[in-house]
């Protein structure tokens, strides 16, 4: 099973982009990505690639989801790597509207 993760697009150099996800910023790749994107846009990236736009409509749900895989699975060995890399960046997690802290 393959997992991607929700980032927002931050700016965008041709079919590279910078994406921030809870704090940590990472270079992703926008080849395969479903629709265009703009900065502001959130994306699903799986492997530094964004797979798929998310929805405004759809944001809030999917972020308060990965908030829940991040934070209440605290067993989780992945979700604790997770964290550990967010705290690192001194991410402070994301808001529901969309916005970054």
């Amino acid at each position: 099973m393959c997992l991607g993760v929700p980032g927002r697009v931050i700016e965008i150099d041709g079919l590279t982009a910078t994406a921030d996800f809870w704090g940590v910023k990472k270079q992703i790749q926008l080849q395969t990505v479903d629709e265009p994107v703009k900065p502001g846009d959130y994306v699903l990236v799986h492997v530094g690639f964004a797979i798929r736009r998310i929805p405004q409509e759809q944001l809030a749900e999917t972020l308060a989801l990965y908030d829940e895989l991040i934070n209440v699975a605290k067993e989780d060995l992945m979700a604790g790597d997770v964290r550990g890399e967010i705290e690192a960046a001194g991410g402070g997690g994301m808001n529901y509207d969309g916005q970054g802290p």
